[in-house]
């Protein structure tokens, strides 16, 4: 064992412990320094609070969607098995630590020799644990890479849900800010909160995992609880109106969580993530007329209710014919083609965000939608519904998907003796 392996080790067990002396000293200044200050004492809300994260599932899936995303995709610079495993029961410490308004590691920002360096960055000192969820994804490239090598010993234990994606019509994406052998997806109500969370992953993880690609994300375009109001995206439509939500027992059964007998045992009570990177040309969009908005969506841009509806929550009526004898709801509206009678019932748990990344240097905004949907089986859910939106929604004409991502995303850690991928590595 080497002796990075063993001070890693050595510092998990630590944290587990809780143990005496100077490193549980430490523990608790770092807490009091993450939970104390006018700001954190300011703001007692549930946003300020802490989400478990121990439990059956990972939070951060159908955890109240937060208000701000960093989301990282990691490739793998190791060849050696243990050292991944060790560092991912690290990163396990960690965010157990840091979701609870903890430092990421024992010592500390602050609580650590002056001449070495903090085993925490500091940016979130004083800050509350503002719901930080963080949830982890392994890729296809992490059982078997581009050129066909297994690494880890893990071909044999890969989902046949975990399929690449397809090629969809009208895609321009970019191998560069496309896939990853593993993903961290970092929600919080403070920016800063899931920024500090995702550097301190990628700290930790040095010579062993290196940033392939992330993105930050603001104003959830999607609810996943019946609590939160339909938020909007970049065009100004109420966004995630049909969501599934926590609250849906029986269709989280169904259409969320891997089932046994779906695939390897190890991501039974896990879930499939798929991302996608989707610019919206929004100078061309605001040139559009509302009733040429409202067309190409299916929806009143105000209420959010279906064309023909009263209601944002009315169900569409895709059989209701205008005096023009022609659909109330188009057949290219986007609508009419995302509806699960369209695809034998199936639907997403979506949690996007909203994201602006500067201009293109000609003028126009880069923004758009960081499209995050979990699923039970992305060949029976997202690529149906996404190869008939491909094809024929009015919508396209304004979208450009630049990046994608599926990963298998396994079921939560149960405790202090569990870690990210102890099933799938065991």
């Amino acid at each position: 064992m080497s002796g990075n392996q063993v001070s890693r080790r050595r510092a998990i067990m630590l944290a587990g412990a809780g143990v005496a002396g100077v490193a549980g000293v430490a523990a608790g200044a770092g807490a009091l320094a993450r939970g104390g200050g006018d700001r954190a004492a300011a703001d007692q809300g549930a946003a300020a609070g802490a989400v478990p994260f121990h439990g059956e599932h990972q939070a951060g899936i159908t955890t109240p969607a937060q208000d701000r995303l960093h989301f990282v995709a990691f490739d793998v610079v190791t060849k050696d098995r243990a050292r991944l495993v060790d560092l991912l029961q690290e990163w396990t410490a960690a965010a157990a630590r840091m979701t609870a308004g903890r430092d990421a590691g024992v010592i500390g920002a602050v609580g650590g020799v002056p001449e070495a360096p903090p085993d925490d960055t500091g940016e979130a000192l004083g800050l509350p644990p503002s719901q930080l969820t963080l949830t982890i994804g392994f890729g296809p490239t992490l059982f078997r890479d581009a050129q066909g090598k297994d690494r880890f010993g893990l071909a044999g234990r890969r989902p046949a849900a975990l399929a690449d994606l397809p090629h969809f019509a009208g895609d321009a994406l970019r191998p560069e800010l496309s896939g990853g052998d593993l993903c961290v997806q970092a929600c919080a109500n403070d920016p800063q909160v899931a920024v500090h969370a995702i550097r301190n992953l990628a700290r930790i993880g040095m010579g062993v995992v290196s940033v392939r690609w992330s993105q930050l994300g603001f104003g959830r375009t999607s609810s996943t609880s019946r609590g939160q109001a339909t938020p909007r995206n970049l065009f100004g439509f109420k966004d995630g109106t049909a969501n599934l939500k926590a609250e849906d027992a029986g269709l989280l059964r169904e259409q969320l969580w891997a089932q046994p007998g779906d695939g390897p045992d190890w991501m039974t009570g896990g879930s499939y993530l798929v991302t996608r990177k989707i610019r919206m040309l929004v100078e061309t969009w605001d040139r559009s007329s509302l009733v040429e908005q409202e067309q190409i969506v299916g929806r009143t841009k105000g209420s959010g209710a279906p064309l023909g509806g009263g209601d944002e929550f009315d169900e569409p009526d895709l059989a209701a014919k205008g005096d023009d004898g022609q659909p109330l709801i188009a057949e290219t509206a986007h609508v009419r083609l995302a509806h699960p009678s369209q695809h034998d019932g199936a639907r997403l748990l979506r949690r996007g965000y909203n994201f602006v990344d500067g201009s293109d240097g000609l003028g126009r905004l880069d923004a758009g939608l960081f499209f995050i949907a979990y699923q039970r089986d992305p060949r029976k859910q997202f690529v149906p519904i996404q190869t008939r939106l491909a094809r024929n929604d009015a919508m396209n004409e304004y979208l450009r998907h630049v990046s994608s991502g599926i990963f298998a995303c396994p079921p939560g850690v149960r405790d202090g003796g569990d870690h990210w991928g102890r099933s799938l590595f065991g």
